[in-house]
């Protein structure tokens, strides 16, 4: 038996190799790091997050919570890893994002049953079982591979008008990172959005004034010059500021900058306008500004930041940035298994099969390395079911309108609807949770999943 061959030692290429591996299967994991780095990447570690440190809310029967439950019950390595490494951040799951990739890359790098080959992959054998989970920084020459790979077979089927994948990219931003002792703590507070959780986010206050003179430099600062070749698509839950600040004066009041149960202790009141700080590492000696990924040159940014109260005298460990995200159609290239409609032996996972978010890709990983797994060892692929959060999230990216494509996170509305019309919002979200994870236990029993994950 040929080994399975994973491109992408990412997010989802690395659980999709742990979750082949614990399977018995053979694997050849190519990453092209630090051969060959990208525009976001800082290391050669295996699942370097490369833009927020957070994984999403870890509050009971949220639709991220639901997610991770069926990953936990599922044997994912890197929701483990992840545990581990968790920083304070309220009800959400943050990490060390440092100790999280060197655990990861460790724990790969010591499975017996895993190769590594640091190299670019360039060519893709349709015969041979393969898992591509480059992510969104996909090198140009795999891409062009990709693109041979996703042509259809007649140009008088019914995919015809469909944009090529060269065609379907956004763009995503990356949060500057300030270092937490140059942050004056005289002019913040600590606290979690209406006291939820732990008060472990550092809320640097503004009032209408400080606002004002914020926007306008906001608006007036300059951007990083679009290149002749570029069309700047971004994701809109994932906006820089200055294209949120461009929609109207009050949009970021709205947004990023919302002060909605925020009361500052000091004062009794709700301020203006906040900028909220997340820590960034076990140390707590960095933060980064949730929400404030953008376009602006390095020089403007520190300018613009340190109008921010407690931000006057900032030293910034990492400016924010934008790059390019490259996905495929998945509607017209996948099945519900994540298998090629054309090539079922070529697999797809992470964020260049469609889904948006860290969880998201770690969790098609895990999904599209079972499934390798099973393709190697004989025996047929079984999609989750539609009710769970894994089914419903490559329900999404393979039944999705493929001519307006668009990567989503897992929420409440890509699960089906209860029979029942229920009104309480939270009643009715614990019931889909209660749901979910019935069908997944039924699932991971006739999959012999857990057992297999050991």
């Amino acid at each position: 038996m040929r080994p399975i061959k994973i491109i992408g030692a990412g997010l989802a290429g690395s659980e999709a190799a742990w979750q082949c591996a614990r399977r018995g299967v053979e694997v050849e994991l190519c990453e092209m790091r630090p051969v060959r780095s990208t525009p976001a990447h800082q290391t050669a570690d295996f699942a370097e997050l490369v833009c927020s440190n957070s994984l999403k809310s870890d509050r009971d029967n949220a639709a991220p919570w639901l997610l991770k439950e069926e990953m936990r019950r599922a044997g994912s390595l890197l929701m483990e890893i992840a545990r581990s490494c968790a920083v304070p951040a309220g009800h959400a799951l943050a990490v060390d994002r440092v100790v999280f990739a060197a655990k990861v890359t460790e724990a790969i790098s010591h499975e017996p049953r895993i190769v590594i080959r640091r190299e670019e992959a360039t060519n893709i054998q349709e015969d041979a079982i393969t898992i591509i989970a480059t992510g969104p920084l996909t090198s140009d020459a795999l891409a062009q591979e990709i693109l041979r790979l996703s042509q259809p077979p007649s140009p008088s089927n019914d995919q015809r008008g469909i944009s090529a994948p060269r065609n379907l990219y956004f763009y995503d931003s990356i949060s500057p990172i300030a270092e937490a002792d140059s942050i004056d703590r005289s002019r913040v507070y600590m606290a979690a959005r209406y006291d939820k959780g732990s008060a472990d986010y550092i809320n640097c206050p503004m009032t209408k004034e400080e606002y004002d003179r914020f926007y306008d430099a906001l608006l007036a600062a300059q951007s990083v010059e679009e290149r002749d070749w570029e069309k700047l698509n971004y994701f809109e839950s994932c906006l820089p500021i200055e294209e949120i600040a461009r929609r109207g004066r009050d949009t970021l009041r709205f947004g990023p900058m919302k002060p909605v149960g925020l009361k500052d202790p000091r004062t009794g009141r709700m301020p203006y306008a906040v900028v909220q700080l997340r820590q960034e590492n076990l140390r707590a000696d960095s933060y980064n500004l949730v929400g404030f990924q953008n376009h602006l040159k390095f020089g403007e940014q520190a300018r613009v930041l340190r109008l921010i109260p407690g931000l006057e005298n900032a030293r910034f460990l990492r400016y924010g940035q934008i790059h390019r995200n490259t996905y495929i159609n998945s509607p017209t290239l996948l099945r519900e298994t994540l298998q090629m409609k054309e090539h079922p032996h070529v697999l797809f996972a992470g964020q260049i099969c469609g889904v948006e978010g860290y969880v998201e890709s770690i969790a098609t990983g895990l999904i599209a390395g079972m499934h390798a797994a099973a393709l190697a060892s004989g025996g047929a692929p079984v999609a989750p079911p539609r009710a769970t959060a894994l089914g419903s999230l490559t329900h999404y990216v393979t039944h999705a309108d493929a001519k307006n494509f668009q990567p989503a996170n897992i929420t409440f509305d890509l699960l089906p609807a209860l029979e029942a019309k229920i009104r309480d919002r939270k009643q009715r979200h614990r019931l889909q949770c209660e749901l979910a994870l019935r069908e997944f236990e039924i699932w991971a029993e006739k999959t012999e999943l857990v057992s297999a994950a050991r």
